[in-house]
């Protein structure tokens, strides 16, 4: 790339006023979604549910996603940016909001598959949003900027939850998230959303297409590394505890600031130099990470383990979304990102499901050390592609 051609890049922006208004959105969503995410299994607890059916409600919610996220990347070709992100995000705000008002572990299931589906349909709906107000040339690090707002989030929002768990009650906790997903549905409002284009939906995507090819490989790229999510949100708090191992909100700060820094310049990289710069590196400090859990002898270990994985998959997950997208044709950009979020999902969820019989079986090491094999076959996989000429490395892609 020359010169001139980087100058001309630098000068597309970023921050404009719609891209300020879907980051925000996107952090209070956010924000509601992770304050509910280590209270709803004391929420369950409160209302006499086993540790069994603690899995069930907190499974049900991905795997809820899951399902409506090939339909959501379909609905946002076909009618449009706006119309799938408000849906979604009344669904989600209507559910928290009835968490508070819930007494019954079927009423409660029922509203976690409605949360679920809200979620699929906003997440997915927003990264197409953003992707639409990014310049081309400028994806990757527009993508890392983006998902500060998750980070952020992620970063405030589960000790937020317990911190207030323990002064109000259930019900106006979950009332508090929900009027966080409230105030990203009046910020989103004010968005200018790009306008469906009906003759390339005619063409482009057809009624039962709810797969875009091109974004598969970087969507198993990342389901081998999600996997290990499952793993570590699920099972880290109890390997931590099975070790003496205390401080274990320590991990959780120190993966979401090392996310938060890999955000400020990789995206850079990748923009200029390509994914083969960014996604190897991030891939083996992923494996590092995960070898230093399956040792885990001191909480040093353990927060080294946190800012590994956090620099690693900061540095991943946005580079592998902008090249999903990227390949992706202009009217199919939605399910390009449908694509994406629901190899994000499957690796969670699968990855959370095969683990615990894993750790019922052999022991909480063994789920870190085949998270590791699970993140050498995603970069297996990614030098498979290269060297077989299915990915190419020149850079910028024509």
């Amino acid at each position: 790339m020359s010169m001139k051609q980087e100058a001309m890049i630098e000068r597309e922006k970023i921050m404009t006023r719609d891209f300020a208004l879907i980051w925000f959105a996107n952090f209070f969503i956010f924000l509601g979604f992770q304050m509910t995410l280590p209270t709803i299994p004391l929420f369950v607890n409160e209302l006499g549910g086993s540790d069994q059916l603690v899995g069930v409600i907190v499974g049900v919610f991905t795997f809820s996603a899951l399902l409506i996220r090939p339909y959501a990347g379909h609905a946002l070709e076909r009618k449009g940016r706006g119309k799938v992100y408000l849906i979604g995000l009344i669904f989600f705000v209507i559910s928290v909001g009835m968490f508070g008002f819930i007494t019954s572990m079927g009423f409660l299931l029922f509203m976690r598959i409605i949360q679920g589906v809200g979620w699929g349909l906003s997440t997915t709906a927003s990264g197409t949003i953003a992707t639409d107000l990014i310049p081309q040339h400028r994806r990757g690090e527009g993508m890392g900027y983006y998902g500060l707002s998750g980070n952020f989030a992620l970063a405030i929002g589960p000790a937020l939850g317990l911190t207030l768990v323990g002064i109000i009650s259930f019900k106006q906790l979950f009332l508090f998230a929900a009027g966080c997903g409230l105030l990203a549905f009046l910020l989103s409002t004010f968005i200018r959303y790009k306008q469906v284009d009906e003759s390339a939906n005619k063409v482009g995507v057809a009624r039962f297409d709810i797969i875009e090819k091109s974004a598969v490989n970087p969507a198993i790229i990342l389901m081998f590394v999600t996997l290990t999510f499952g793993g570590i949100t699920t099972f880290l708090p109890l390997y931590a505890l099975e070790r003496g191992v205390d401080g274990i909100q320590f991990y959780f700060i120190s993966f979401a600031l090392f996310v938060m820094l890999s955000r400020v310049f990789a995206g850079k990289i990748y923009d200029k130099k390509g994914d083969l710069y960014v996604l190897p590196p991030g891939i083996i400090l992923v494996f590092i990470a995960m070898l230093l859990l399956a040792w885990l002898p001191n909480l040093q270990v353990l927060i080294l383990g946190g800012a590994l994985y956090g620099f690693g998959f900061g540095t991943v997950q946005p580079a592998l979304q902008a090249w999903a997208v990227n390949a992706a044709a202009a009217n199919r950009k939605g399910l390009a990102n449908a694509t994406f979020f629901s190899a994000f999902d499957l690796g969670v969820g699968f990855g959370a499901l095969v683990f615990g019989q894993i750790a019922f079986l052999f022991n909480y090491t063994a789920i870190y050390l085949i998270s590791a094999c699970s993140v050498l076959l995603a970069l297996a996989y990614y030098l498979f592609l290269i060297v077989s000429g299915r990915k190419s490395t020149d850079w910028p892609p024509q």
